[in-house]
């Protein structure tokens, strides 16, 4: 009982995905194909393709910057906390499959690569978007504010700050 072979178990959201034991395969992150796939409708990660301009030029090429930050963003919603973890990362199949395009057949970014997207691609992104929020939402009188002047004055008037555990 229970010896029979039956064919894998097959998740709805990508066929290339099945659930059997192989070794080697093994993921223990499966659960991001739910977000993954939420990600895919909402065309979140998607729509930073607008945003994100790629300067490297040539063939040696691996990931474009869009696949850099899905592996950033779901390797952190996975509980890595930095880039630390990619080289492991970058072989597991359900990581491959998130990130897409060449990591799906190949492998996901290494950790000089993704160390590169998120010191380079992504401080650069944010500095812009910081910027251009604070033009755009900010009064003329809070503009020169940064997170610890917001942080101080908060304080100053009584504001009580809490910090997650591990943080």
């Amino acid at each position: 009982m229970g010896e029979a072979r039956r064919e894998a178990l097959r998740v709805g959201f990508d066929r290339s995905i099945k659930l059997e034991f192989h070794g080697a395969k093994v993921s223990s992150d499966g659960g991001l194909v739910t977000y993954r796939d939420l990600d895919e409708a909402l065309q979140l990660t998607a729509m930073a393709k607008e945003k994100l301009t790629d300067f490297r030029t040539g063939d040696n090429i691996q990931h474009d910057l869009v696949a850099l930050l899905r592996q950033s963003v779901f390797s952190r919603l996975a509980g890595y906390e930095d880039t630390n973890d990619a080289d492991r990362l970058r072989v597991d199949p359900t990581m491959r499959v998130i990130v897409g395009g060449r990591a799906k057949k190949r492998l996901a970014a290494s950790t000089s690569q993704m160390s590169w997207f998120e010191t380079e691609v992504l401080t650069q992104l944010a500095y812009n978007l910081g910027n251009f929020l604070r033009r755009l939402a900010l009064p003329r009188s809070v503009k020169h504010w940064s997170l610890t002047t917001l942080r101080d004055k908060l304080i100053k008037i009584g504001a009580k700050i809490v910090r997650r555990h591990g943080t």
